[in-house]
């Protein structure tokens, strides 16, 4: 686009902050039917279109009409790091991080990260997050704004290229990233719809996309009952009412029993078990008597345990448990006959594994956070 045409896109509201309904509705409003919306929405998703010109497919007085009403304005790459450390020069490659700056100069973090033939993106849903859990850096750094679902899904392609540079693919998606995805569920269910839609050109499976949750009830209710076939991953971090309080204030709002309501119907609904993800943090929830309260509680649904280190945050008082304090709390788990995993952290040396994401002032100019 020349410098004139950029000026002119930047000057018109932005057209991937429409929602696939709400493209329906613009096009209707210019008179047009229903399936140019799901024409439109190819080319901005499928295609990647960056002007309305190229559309072939559109006629051109209507091309003529969008360009004069819209922009077309999508994230991009602003920095990368790399986390070399502990990679095996004939295994996997380094996992990296990525700031990203939104359209309205909003910055956001995510997360390429390589384990075998997997390739996964952890994507941010909201920039920053108001939940405020006391082991978590994007906590301490508040909240700014939900994300457009264009934005999460910007986040995937750009992720997605940056694979490609490197000969991959995407084969997975968690929504860990920046924020709560389920204080913005509209807009990450509108991403995953997009993102997985079989014949566009990403096309990723429900299956390979997981989205996390610190356990908000009225939201896990409405998964439920959502179709959608994506997994449910639960931070849980303590089986303890009072201990779980301290750690995450959200959960004097939806308390360990209510919780537990929610998963038992979400597994009812679905067919599909819920993933706890529980960090054990040295000296506060990685006692003997943490994992019989935690085997307890597991009992009561279909679920599988993915036990996973602290990642030490500047500032923060937390330490992550020794490794045969770690392993013993594993055997618990498995002897009460649950499903457990003690998953290897990736991207601390760069604060990019879980609870380590937190945008910073950007050298080259972006809103400082």
């Amino acid at each position: 686009m020349t410098d004139e045409a950029i000026r002119r896109d930047e000057a018109h509201p932005n057209i991937l902050e429409l929602s696939r309904e709400e493209l329906t509705g613009a096009m209707a409003g210019l008179g047009e039917p229903k399936f140019r919306a799901a024409q439109l929405h190819r080319w901005l998703y499928s295609q990647e279109s960056t002007d309305f010109s190229s559309m072939s497919s559109i006629g051109a007085a209507l091309r003529e009409r969008l360009a004069a009403a819209y922009g077309i304005r999508r994230p991009s790459i602003i920095r990368s790091e790399s986390d070399c450390s502990g990679c095996d020069p004939y295994g996997d490659p380094a996992t990296v991080k990525y700031l990203l700056r939104m359209p309205d100069g909003e910055l956001v973090e995510s997360v390429l990260i390589p384990s075998g033939e997997r390739l996964t993106a952890c994507l941010s849903s909201q920039s920053g997050c108001p939940l405020q859990c006391s082991f978590c850096a994007t906590g301490r750094m508040g909240f700014r704004r939900n994300l457009h679902a264009f934005e999460m899904i910007g986040q995937a392609y750009a992720l997605q290229h940056e694979a490609r540079d490197r000969g991959g693919r995407l084969t997975n998606i968690v929504f860990m990233g920046m924020g709560e995805p389920l204080l913005n569920l509209d807009s990450v269910l509108e991403a995953v719809a997009t993102l997985t839609t079989p014949d566009y050109r990403f096309g990723i499976a429900e299956k390979r996309i997981t989205v996390s949750t610190v356990g908000l009830v009225p939201g896990i209710d409405r998964i439920a009952t959502s179709g959608l076939r994506s997994k449910l991953a639960l931070s849980l971090h303590s089986a303890d009412q009072k201990l779980r309080e301290q750690l995450m204030p959200v959960a004097r709002q939806y308390p360990l029993d209510e919780l537990g309501k929610a998963i038992d119907n979400y597994n009812r609904k679905t067919g599909l078990p819920v993933t706890l993800v529980y960090m054990l943090l040295d000296g506060v929830n990685d006692s003997p008597e943490d994992a019989r309260k935690l085997a307890r509680y597991a009992r009561r649904f279909l679920c599988k345990i993915n036990l996973i280190d602290y990642n030490s945050i500047i500032n923060f008082e937390f330490r992550p448990a020794y490794d045969e304090i770690r392993n013993s709390f594993a055997r618990q788990l498995l002897d009460a006959g649950l499903q457990v995993t003690v998953r290897k952290s990736q991207g601390a040396a760069i604060n990019a594994a879980c609870g380590q994401l937190a945008t910073r002032p950007d050298p080259a100019g972006a809103n400082p956070q």
